[in-house]
């Protein structure tokens, strides 16, 4: 997933990733144990945490980021066997056939996971751990369409109607994992002999399709701080209107712009330990410290999700601003797996060529 983070503090934890050439194995350890986490460039967390869990365990870790969750989870399947790290987090229900299919990683039952819901959890045969989840959904520019006296849109149908024309800003499915989330959703509502046919009208009414997340939102979308954007509708998260309010300057006491609560795809992101690690016993304990109070309660101010973990305390802006869907929509895994890659060549072909 892509979220919102302060540019430092991605710098800082950013460590790049080694060229896809490159299979060498993570190398013995001869004193204390350093584990390699593999991940996504808009995982966070804080150095205080990971002193936490180095005091409670003896174990560093070094963070490895790699770009969106499709190109880490390609990666490491690249250098499976012999991996870059020893967990990897950040894999969704999207891509998670592709990488169980390729026996990218170890079983591991986390005890800390048995407090999480049944509806939460991504791999019921415990190579992969439930971390977190978000909604991927419809954001628009709440002034817009004050100023411009339009209702704004309630569901998907909407959107092909001509009064959205030339307002809407999608992701690239096969570039990016809410565009992929999104394409998923028109799936799921249209059916696999009628989504072609709704992004068919989405083209006709002036859809922009472009490469991932930061272009969509910081660029064409017009409702986000700092953007000169003219798209007043993005595929974003359920999550976004929190972070407008957490990162405005100057404060604002409201975000500036909403969710269409129907229009929700639920993502789940998961870690699990990388077939090949040297260390499978500290790299449980790895995931377990993910699921674990403190890390949990970062989660919803760092990655601008939620936690998987029942109770965990949100803060005010999250219950405040944060979109909870009633229904969300979603697809079972093993149907993604049969037709993910089609379905990605079929919309290549209705709408970026």
């Amino acid at each position: 997933m892509h979220r919102f983070l302060p540019l430092a503090v991605a710098g800082a934890l950013a460590v790049g990733v080694a060229a896809c050439g490159d299979t060498n194995p993570p190398a013995e350890e001869s004193g204390p144990v350093t584990l390699t986490l593999l991940t996504h460039d808009s995982f966070v967390v804080s150095d205080e945490l990971l002193a936490q869990f180095k005091d409670e365990t003896g174990i560093t870790v070094k963070l490895l980021q790699g770009g969106d969750a499709g190109a880490v989870v390609n990666q490491a399947i690249l250098t499976k066997g012999n991996p870059q790290g020893d967990v990897l987090f950040g894999i969704d229900s999207t891509f998670l056939s592709r990488a169980l299919d390729e026996d990218l990683f170890e079983e591991y039952d986390s005890p800390a996971a048995a407090s999480t819901p049944d509806d939460l959890r991504l791999d019921e045969t415990n190579h992969v751990t439930s971390i977190d989840y978000g909604d991927v959904c419809l954001n628009y520019d709440k002034r817009w369409f004050t100023d411009h006296n339009v209702a704004p849109p309630t569901s998907l149908d909407d959107l092909t109607e001509p009064r959205y024309k030339d307002l809407l800003v999608v992701e690239d499915p096969a570039t990016s994992s809410p565009g992929l989330a999104f394409l998923l959703e028109t799936v799921a509502e249209y059916g696999d002999d009628g989504w072609q046919a709704y992004w068919t009208d989405l083209k006709a009414n002036g859809v922009l399709a472009v490469d991932g997340w930061e272009q969509a939102y910081e660029q064409e979308f017009s409702g986000a701080a700092g953007s000169t954007g003219s798209r007043p509708i993005v595929v974003s998260y359920a999550s976004s209107p929190p972070a407008e309010v957490v990162y405005a300057d100057p404060p604002v006491d409201e975000p500036p712009t909403a969710v269409v609560d129907t229009t929700c795809y639920r993502q789940i992101e998961g870690a699990g330990v990388l077939a090949g690690t040297k260390h499978p016993a500290e790299a449980g304990k790895l995931i377990d410290f993910l699921l674990s109070k403190d890390f949990q309660a970062s989660v919803p101010l760092s990655m601008f999700v939620f936690p998987v973990v029942p109770d965990t305390a949100l803060p005010e802006v999250f219950t405040k601003f944060a979109a909870t869907p009633d229904d969300v929509y979603s697809l079972p895994a093993d149907e993604i797996a049969a037709h993910r890659d089609d379905w990605i060549d079929e919309w290549t072909d209705l709408v970026a060529r």
